[in-house]
């Protein structure tokens, strides 16, 4: 067995192993196309080739694996605080039992920690791997946070020595049996009558969003609203391909923000208001500043989401959660079911 860096004459070779996971339900990923390698993974500025590695037996490619240091890093972020990391490790069938898949792991532990990284983790950080919601007509979720816990991945890593440090939970709803707020006109007036407003952004407002995001301490979110919000000062969509899901379509100008305001500064947020082509209204995230959190802001802002969703047009939504976020009853109170676990999964390095 030989251990390589990829060349483009194996791409047909690694589609092949890759679609043939998916077939056999063993990964829920889209399967891999030209065009789909192309978008995921030479589009994209974070991917090294040589950090994609191939196994192979005589000429025969048995297996691959595909590692990541990302080179584009938020606020406070560097190379070496943050984890290389190895979304992907895929042997053929008949290859399996011969250790390929441990070599690959191996090899791609060396790589990483030659590029000045000290854990690795198994998810795709920069990269987005979209996924298919089991038992729906085709719907989807953009990218995977970790393993999930009905492939074989995890039960191979798991006796590699990598530690679980928590579980997200993947959540979708039909929106056409989304479950309303009843309340919903006299929570927002109460919150209103608090000194809260919740609702559409006014970017002309120019609030302050750096307070919240320095009490919950994300970096991310910060990213997020600069980016948003630049886009409402310049008049133009959000292009930023780190800000946006895949097949996302490109509106004519800025995204809607929902958001709560109070006292001259953004305490809640919800994400842009946005529809992906496959029929998805597009969940972010959201978050409350600690000071004004069990008011009931978050269920206002995420029920107020689910409604611009449907006004929009679109047929479902995703999300993923914790396993012990207490926001989970919001989802699930508003028809939200759990279809997936994916095992946030890391070694020293």
């Amino acid at each position: 067995m030989t251990i390589r860096t990829v060349c483009p004459e194996d791409l047909p070779f690694l589609a092949e192993i890759w679609n043939a996971a998916v077939r056999a339900g063993e990964v829920v990923w889209f399967e891999m196309t030209p065009e789909y390698w192309h978008a995921k993974f030479e589009e994209n500025p974070d991917i090294d080739r040589e950090l994609i590695l191939t196994a192979a037996e005589g000429e025969e490619i048995a297996g691959f694996a595909i590692g990541i240091a990302q080179k584009r890093f938020l606020d406070h972020e560097t190379n070496a605080n943050t984890p290389g990391y190895l979304p992907c490790v895929c042997v053929a069938p008949r290859f399996r039992g011969r250790g390929i898949g441990r070599a690959l792991t191996a090899e791609m532990r060396v790589r990483l920690k030659a590029r000045g990284k000290s854990t690795v983790s198994l998810s795709g950080g920069p990269l987005d791997l979209d996924w298919h919601i089991p038992g729906t007509r085709g719907h989807d979720h953009n990218n995977v946070p970790g393993v999930d816990t009905e492939c074989p991945g995890y039960g191979f890593f798991g006796h590699l020595g990598f530690d679980t440090k928590g579980v997200e939970t993947a959540m979708y709803l039909d929106l056409k049996d989304y479950l309303p707020l009843p309340d919903m006109a006299e929570r927002k007036a109460r919150l209103l009558s608090e000194g809260i407003y919740t609702g559409r952004y006014d970017a002309s407002l120019d609030l302050d969003y750096d307070r919240a995001c320095d009490r919950v301490g994300s970096d991310y979110w910060r990213a997020v609203i600069r980016s948003e919000l630049a886009c409402w000062k310049e008049g133009r969509p959000n292009t930023d391909p780190r800000f946006i899901p895949n097949g996302t379509r490109v509106p004519a100008g800025p995204r809607p923000l929902l958001t709560a305001c109070a006292d001259g500064h953004i305490v809640a947020f919800t994400g842009p208001v946005d529809l992906q082509d496959s029929g998805r209204g597009w969940f972010t995230g959201i978050f409350t500043d600690p000071e004004y959190r069990r008011r009931g802001i978050a269920s206002v802002l995420f029920h107020s989401l689910m409604q611009e969703f449907i006004a929009e047009g679109a047929s479902f939504s995703t999300l993923f959660t914790g396993e012990n976020n207490p926001a989970r009853q919001i989802y699930l109170g508003a028809g939200f079911r759990i279809v997936r676990r994916f095992a946030l999964m890391s070694k020293t390095l």
